[in-house]
């Protein structure tokens, strides 16, 4: 029942974050999406908000029910966690619980973080996940794109996941470009569209190669 809720709940709001989303691609055993936002603040500004998921997380998307128990450590194999606090008792006595929702697997300061993990009602699933999330600086600011490619097994129909998985992403997007800062002059670049400027702008593996060269 709650992976239910969450997947309604990540339904309804998929289109309530003004930024550039989509469902980019879908098959018969996975999907991705994309998101971008940009936000008025310097990379290293950005980067340091990133890593600090408790200050801009939603409340609503945790396990705990406050997103001030979330935590990412931005190296290899560092954890995107979160602890779930124990219940009071009549004997005063609780234990803590916790969720890792994803690992980090590659990590370049104001530049580039990526994640693998089953984020919501995916970690009860086969399939898995890996978010990447690359920083851009431009006039004014920093420019934010999220991608996540989700694949294996799942009980879920694709469409249906997808939409709703997108929604959860786009929200918590603009949470963080809410808690820097949206950058004056409209919102990012159309994600959206089909054509025209897609074959404009570069793959998210193209740039964390560039990245890697210049390491």
């Amino acid at each position: 029942m709650r992976l239910a809720a969450i997947v309604l709940s990540a339904a309804v709001l998929a289109g309530t974050a003004p930024l550039s989303a989509k469902v980019a691609e879908t098959s018969a055993t996975g999907f991705s999406t994309q998101d971008t936002a940009d936000v008025a603040a310097t990379p290293m500004k950005t980067w340091l908000a990133l890593i600090r998921p408790g200050d801009w997380w939603t409340d609503a998307h945790t396990w705990s029910g406050d997103a001030a128990n979330m935590s990412l450590t931005p190296q290899a194999g560092g954890c995107f966690c979160e602890r779930v606090p124990g219940e009071d008792r009549p004997d005063g006595f609780s234990l803590d619980g916790s969720v890792q929702h994803m690992t980090v697997i590659q990590a370049y300061p104001l530049k580039a973080l990526r994640m693998r993990g089953g984020l919501g009602p995916l970690q009860g699933e086969p399939a898995t996940g890996v978010l990447t999330i690359t920083l851009e600086e431009i006039d004014g600011g920093t420019r934010i794109r999220w991608e996540y490619v989700v694949g294996g097994h799942m009980r879920y129909e694709i469409p249906t996941i997808a939409k709703a998985v997108d929604g959860v992403m786009s929200q918590q997007l603009a949470a963080l470009r809410d808690h820097l800062g949206a950058l004056a002059g409209g919102d990012a670049p159309d994600a959206g569209s089909d054509e025209g400027d897609a074959g404009e702008e570069p793959s998210i593996e193209s740039q964390i190669d560039a990245l890697q060269d210049t390491e």
